[in-house]
């Protein structure tokens, strides 16, 4: 990470790290996985946090902030978030985004706290057995405080749901492993597989080489550290950068194999979606048609959290060392796990059947689909977001782009509003075609494919259009117009 870190120190009366341990971790950076990286007090607390003491016995030894907005009605989720290294609660809070949609979709946040007396770099201890088991240590602590916040807030018991970076992340999937009971679902930031490590040494073998387990191998691992008879498991999210060196991306693809295989599905996508930010979303629906697992993959991101700076509706987030402006993660976790209101499945209404494309144009895609008894609306989802209601078995999804692929489900909504059972995903592509608009010298384009040269001269492939002399001086402006067609636009170029 290009800076020193000192080693591990236990809070005294509970773990000691012989010699061997203490030099690897002072080797190392005494996991520099964690996010180091930004330098909070870690007593400190933002504007809006509220610290709770006397949440429980706290064999953890951590620290319970909460926030929730005002007048947060009764029986709303619960979402609890843990930071990286060298982090601490208020520093989560104030970049991580997730109390914009707090106050919008009305939740509250628990944002649990370690510090330098469990680990050196304020680190959650996921690889160490004796606080990531369940009823044990750190993790029993994030359950204690996860049953005080429910009953001080009146939370919802069956909507809890966590998330955390990188070290966090790492805890967070021991949490969903050791609590397939109390989280509704999860989402895992540049973090590890549940059960990846259990020792300091493992840890980095984790980090930068994740073990070449099967699915069904990592899947053992969940269900071995849950209550035993387990058939009920969480919905996770798995968020990782492509130039993450320091928790390598490979840990996300084990973490997709684990996930899916305690889910019981295979580890081919049922659909991919481009996202902003260079963002790829690979979908695994469970046998009901509903996303079980979804994996982020954001092409150039480091090691961090993603966020994106702004005012939108989708943006969120401030950046920081290690808070990366890409894509508002904590947005697209909240809509997978409905926290928008987005209530996928929880109703008793089968899935609708025959659902069918009816039509697409450049712009559109037109659906229609067999009436369920007892409907009284329906809800249409594009990629798994939903995307409109209507009383009609019929719909038609606009603003689309061109030449694009989308997939699309429904599901019957009752009198009391609860969606039920979501159909099978059908497909349609989009008619037309999206212009493009490319920038660059004869050379380039050429070796790019959007022109072709001959006799020492550059032509715009398709149109043939005369561009000059081919070398690496002579600067054009070309637009794709159709696949394989390019125009000259140096007089202004729109796509």
């Amino acid at each position: 990470m290009g800076q020193p870190y000192p080693p591990f120190h236990f809070a005294k009366g509970r773990r000691r790290i012989g010699g061997i341990r203490r030099w690897v971790a002072a080797a190392a950076g005494a996991l520099a996985l964690t996010v180091g990286l930004v330098t909070v007090s870690p007593q400190a607390s933002a504007a809006g946090l509220t610290q709770v003491t006397g949440f429980g016995t706290n064999p953890g030894n951590l620290s319970m902030y909460t926030y929730a907005p005002d007048a947060l009605p009764s029986g709303a989720p619960l979402v609890v978030a843990l930071h990286g290294c060298t982090q601490s609660a208020s520093d989560y809070y104030a970049h991580s985004g997730w109390p914009k949609f707090a106050d919008l979709y009305g939740f509250a946040l628990v944002l649990p706290q370690t510090s330098s007396a469990n680990n050196g770099n304020s680190c959650f201890n996921w690889f160490e057995p004796g606080d990531s088991a369940r009823g044990q240590g750190e993790a029993l602590s994030i359950k204690q405080m996860v049953d005080n916040a429910v009953s001080r807030h009146d939370s919802d018991p069956r909507r809890v749901y966590i998330t955390g970076l990188s070290a966090g992340g790492g805890m967070t999937a021991n949490m969903l492993a050791a609590y397939p009971d109390v989280f509704a679902g999860g989402a895992i930031d540049s973090g590890l597989p549940a059960s990846c490590a259990n020792s300091v040494a493992a840890a980095y073998t984790c980090m930068y080489s994740p073990p070449d387990k099967t699915p069904a191998q990592w899947g053992s691992l969940v269900r071995s550290a849950a209550p035993a008879g387990t058939t009920s498991w969480p919905r996770v999210a798995i968020w990782q950068g492509t130039a993450d060196t320091t928790v390598q991306p490979a840990n996300a693809t084990q973490l997709r194999d684990q996930w899916t295989d305690v889910w019981g599905i295979g580890q081919t996508p049922s659909r991919t979606q481009s996202l902003s930010g260079g963002t790829t979303l690979s979908v695994y629906d469970d046998p009901a048609g509903r996303p079980a697992v979804e994996v982020y993959s954001i092409s150039g991101m480091a090691h961090g959290l993603a966020v994106d700076p702004g005012s939108g509706a989708e943006q969120c987030g401030s950046t920081g060392t290690y808070y990366l402006d890409t894509i508002c993660s904590s947005y697209h976790t909240a809509r997978f796990w409905g926290l928008d209101g987005d209530d996928q499945g929880t109703g008793a209404l089968p899935a609708p059947t025959g659902l069918a494309v009816t039509g697409a144009t450049d712009t559109t895609a037109s659906l229609s689909w067999s009436a369920v008894v007892g409907a009284a609306s329906y809800q249409v989802y594009r990629g798994g977001t939903k995307v409109g209601t209507t009383a009609s078995t019929a719909f038609t999804d606009t603003g689309l782009a061109t030449g694009t692929t989308y997939s699309y489900t429904v599901a019957a909504v009752d009198t009391a509003g609860a969606a039920g059972a979501v159909s099978s995903a059908v497909t349609t592509t989009t008619t037309g075609y999206t212009p493009t608009c490319h920038t660059a010298s004869n050379y380039d384009h050429t070796v790019a494919g959007r022109a072709y040269q001959t006799g020492g001269y550059t032509y715009a492939t398709g149109s043939g259009q005369p561009m000059g002399l081919w070398n690496t001086f002579t600067t054009h402006t070309l637009k794709q117009t159709a696949p394989g067609h390019y125009v000259v636009a140096d007089s202004g170029c729109s796509a």
